[in-house]
């Protein structure tokens, strides 16, 4: 399939997640129009470097315009919710002002589940990595949470450096994704005042 991409460094979207964004710049305007009198579609992807140009990570994920706001001076306020992954086959060769990729979906696992013990042991570190940082959180709302919204819920908004968060989102399962978000929250929050940056790689 073809995709049209929002290459943003430090930002990913999760099925089933909602992204706000607001497009100011011309080509990204021109890739909204695009998707609005096609299928609504926009694939948000992580650049490797966050340089114009620079080539893509492998995986992203699509995401459908849902509430939309235009603005008199051509910009958008919109909320993409998140439909699913997505593999990049090859970056095509285009005249549009905005990238476009030949992409396949990634079938998600649904018999990987959590067990009480992993989602314990996630919270648990949750509450630590939260303390540490000084983070105000509702644990009663947490604690209401599905497993597949509470770990795609803190990977897609958590405070890591952009390549940790593409390792979270190349994780093939919701376990996976569980145990490397438990190793990134103990590493970051026990990290060096000094040292801005947090990476498994």
């Amino acid at each position: 399939m073809r995709l049209s991409v929002f290459p943003l460094p430090g930002v990913i979207l999760f099925p089933g997640l909602q992204l706000p964004l607001h497009i100011f710049e011309p080509r990204y305007r021109a890739l909204v129009g695009d998707a609005l009198v096609r299928n609504r579609q926009i694939a948000i992807i992580q650049p490797k470097k966050p340089v114009d140009g620079a080539p893509l990570y492998e995986i992203g994920c699509v995401g459908r315009i849902g509430d939309i706001e235009a603005i008199d001076d051509g910009r958008y306020n919109l909320v993409l919710e998140g439909q699913a992954r997505f593999r990049v086959i090859r970056e095509l060769d285009v005249t549009t002002a905005f990238r476009q990729v030949e992409a396949e979906l990634i079938e998600e696992d649904e018999d990987a589940i959590l067990s009480a013990v992993e989602r314990a042991g996630f919270e648990r570190e949750a509450r630590r990595f939260a303390d540490n940082q000084g983070y105000s959180v509702d644990w009663s709302s947490i604690e209401r949470l599905d497993n597949e919204s509470l770990i795609n819920g803190v990977s897609q908004i958590a405070p890591f450096d952009p390549a940790s968060k593409q390792a979270l989102l190349e994780a093939p399962d919701i376990p996976a994704r569980c145990e490397l978000l438990i190793q990134l929250m103990y590493f970051f929050g026990r990290r060096d005042g000094d040292d801005d940056r947090v990476t498994l790689q």
